[in-house]
């Protein structure tokens, strides 16, 4: 019978050998196991959720922005932090509106914008426009300060342009902050967008603009059929094609940590992937498919030329001095939607001011700030450098931003709350 067993006879050794190596993998199995036990137990004690839920609706005329009066939880993995809101009835992540009454009393500003007026990472009581209400009611009293902000994240100035005809118009403002940050530029540009949401750009879910007959802009309203025409996905990468890690990731805590810490492995797959040219679905690849398809279209044909379109980062392009054509036509459409607002806010008898938002807009002699500028001055638009305040108070830029992203934390919306009492104090003439 021992001429069965499929081990070199008499090599007892063999036998020995694979049962210590059978149980070494017993203990090192069992060892992973009670580690991912215990960090799942861990990880479910400290953590109030595992993904977060955004709730989103379309309105005509507006576009896409949030259900009203839903809870908004934001998760980020990255970064370590949690939030829940909720919207109010109007779909923003802000109070309740205030009435027209009430608005009428006394100085009411409103602030538009984006990701960092919507701030889905803090808690409603901890954003800017709050925090200057309340530091306005101790310092200016005789003002009288309301505020009420609408901010929706992914949208440049053009975009938001229905926030303010739908909404804050509704209080008729004293005062209009644009809250401008870098990728406000290519948000403007519908062939930038669309590389960045990947939607089709003469479909677009926001208001965009295009060019009439004679080549000047003109406004598009969001079409709700957007989402039949979004540019085509290609093979998912290997790291989202296991069917059993996706399910897993979509219920362990401990699986969606170790989930968010592979991103040094992932780009070394694609590295490797990208350098033999194999076929895949990495998102370089997808942004210069999407590139080659849209560059086709009479909107955008510069969209190709002097840069890489396979970098999809494209705010970095705004801090060249002389960016390539699709990015001085950005500017251009960023122009157009910023004197859009300008022209509804004198027919409202509001004054404009624009707060640009954090380092990567720098200040003067920076060229992103100096874009902006050479816009909102001709216009008589006042630009408040969030980033000259910082600089000049001496604290340090970094302190004021969540480490996953460039948003602002408490700290950092408490000083862009300062920089623009700082504004209101030399000029309380704007609330007369």
């Amino acid at each position: 019978m021992s001429q069965l067993i499929l081990l070199p006879p008499p090599h007892r050794r063999y036998v020995r050998i694979l049962r210590a190596a059978a149980w070494n993998a017993l203990f090192i199995i069992s060892g992973l196991l009670l580690i991912a036990l215990v960090g799942e137990m861990y990880l479910r004690l400290v953590n109030p959720f595992i993904e977060g839920n955004i709730p989103h609706r379309f309105v005509d005329g507006v576009g896409l922005i949030r259900e009203p009066n839903a809870e908004l939880r934001f998760a980020d993995w990255h970064g370590e932090n949690w939030n829940v809101s909720r919207t109010n009835s109007q779909g923003f992540l802000d109070r309740e509106p205030i009435s027209a009454e009430r608005a009428a009393a006394g100085c009411h500003i409103a602030f538009i914008g984006d990701s960092f007026v919507e701030a889905m990472e803090d808690p409603i009581a901890d954003k800017f426009h709050v925090r200057l209400e309340e530091t306005a009611a101790r310092e200016l009293p005789h003002l009288d300060i309301t505020t009420q902000a609408y901010g929706i994240y992914g949208t440049g100035q053009i975009n938001q342009l229905p926030f303010y005809d739908e909404y804050a118009r509704r209080l008729n403002p004293k005062l209009l902050v644009l809250v401008f940050y870098l990728n406000d530029f290519s948000n403007n540009s519908s062939a930038l967008q669309s590389l960045i949401l990947g939607v089709d750009p003469d479909r677009m879910p926001f208001m965009s603009a295009q060019r009439d007959a004679a080549g000047a802009p003109e406004l598009r309203p969001p079409d709700p059929e957007y989402s039949r025409f979004l540019l085509p996905r290609l093979p998912s990468p290997w790291h989202q094609r296991i069917w059993v890690w996706n399910r897993l990731v979509g219920v362990s805590y401990f699986a969606k940590w170790l989930d968010m810490r592979k991103g040094w492995a992932v780009k070394i797959v694609d590295a490797v992937r990208d350098r033999i040219s194999a076929p895949g679905g990495n998102e370089s690849q997808v942004v210069a498919a999407w590139a080659a398809m849209i560059a086709e279209r009479p909107c955008c044909t510069s969209l190709l030329e002097g840069w890489q379109p396979a970098r999809w980062q494209t705010e970095s392009q705004f801090t060249k001095e002389h960016p390539p054509p699709v990015f001085e036509e950005a500017l251009e459409y960023t122009a157009f939607g910023i004197d859009e607002f300008k022209r509804r806010a004198d027919r409202d008898g509001a004054r404009l001011i624009i707060l640009s938002a954090t380092k990567d807009m720098g200040r003067q002699g920076d060229p992103p700030f100096d874009y902006l500028s050479a816009i909102a001055e001709p216009l008589g638009i006042p630009v408040i450098s969030d980033y000259d305040y910082i600089v000049r108070q001496g604290y340090v830029a970094g302190d004021g931003l969540w480490r996953s992203n460039a948003h602002w934390n408490a700290v950092g919306h408490r000083w862009a709350a300062e920089a623009v009492l700082e504004w209101l104090k030399a000029n309380q003439d704007v609330c007369e």
